[in-house]
């Protein structure tokens, strides 16, 4: 294994992990937020927004993320409408969020309906609106029981982000695709961003499991 071509282009794999640091960070906000928006719009009680955020969710979990982001690199700019046009790096991070985003309103989904339902009813006979309600008394407690699901989830969506490889995204990936077709040290090549990869999800492992067990205690 010739790991001197890739010592000798360190500096490739630093950029490419800080554009996979910072596609994996917006993704997770963007995701997180319209997650949250999706599953209170599914068990919300009104039928038509129930109906669309369960469309959502289906249709986005059931379809390749790869297809996804095509939609927007490719399809979208077809509309010939400027702010539809995007770069590799764009369509990956808009892509990678509305994908996630389908997961996490899953999760958090589920916790919120293992909130008691006397809690909405209590919180809105209180004078709270729905909206007032699921964010003062539901989110924060369906996050206690969501995040060992949630913090999987993200470290699956740093993963995912080699997805930007395909767009010249100038993630790890890529900068791993580009080296192994200059130098042909395949074996080292992978291995490196593989651990480049670990550099993020470790510590991001480690942080869920220390939120989680100081939200158990708390």
């Amino acid at each position: 294994m010739d790991f001197a071509a890739v010592f000798s282009h360190l500096d490739l794999y630093w950029s490419g992990f800080l554009r996979t640091l910072l596609t994996s960070a917006i993704a997770v906000v963007l995701s997180l937020i319209l997650g949250l928006i999706v599953a209170a719009l599914r068990v919300s009680g009104v039928k038509p927004l129930a109906f669309f955020a369960r469309w959502y969710v289906e249709f986005l979990r059931n379809t390749p993320l790869l297809v996804q982001v095509f939609f927007f690199y490719y399809a979208l700019p077809q509309l010939h409408l400027p702010f539809l046009n995007f770069n590799g790096f764009q369509a990956g991070v808009l892509g990678l969020s509305f994908y996630t985003a389908a997961y996490v309103a899953e999760i958090v989904r589920a916790g919120i309906q293992s909130i008691e339902a006397g809690q909405m009813e209590a919180a809105r006979a209180s004078g709270l609106t729905y909206v007032q309600a699921m964010v003062y008394i539901i989110f924060p407690q369906a996050f206690r029981i969501v995040i060992p699901p949630l913090g999987t989830e993200y470290i699956n969506t740093v993963k995912n982000s080699a997805i930007l490889a395909f767009f010249a995204g100038a993630d790890l990936m890529y900068v791993a695709d580009t080296l192994q077709g200059s130098t042909g040290a395949v074996f080292a090549v992978y291995i490196t961003a593989g651990l480049f990869y670990l550099l993020i999800t470790i510590p991001l492992s480690v942080f869920v499991n220390f939120l989680e067990k100081k939200l158990l205690v708390a």
